[in-house]
């Protein structure tokens, strides 16, 4: 899948390292700025009761 992205991204070896890392950094901006909030209502963690 990575040698099928890599052969897709135009441009020399820079231009794709540095769409690479656009797209990586893009992935972790949606996934903290709206994945995670989404879910984390969903997710037991939270809960903080202490039963005796």
């Amino acid at each position: 899948m990575y040698a099928w992205i890599w052969r897709h991204l135009p441009g020399p070896v820079p231009v794709r390292l540095l769409l690479v890392l656009l797209a990586l950094a893009g992935a972790v901006v949606v996934l903290f700025g709206w994945v995670f909030p989404a879910l984390a209502p969903l997710m037991p963690f939270n809960d903080g009761t202490v039963e005796r």
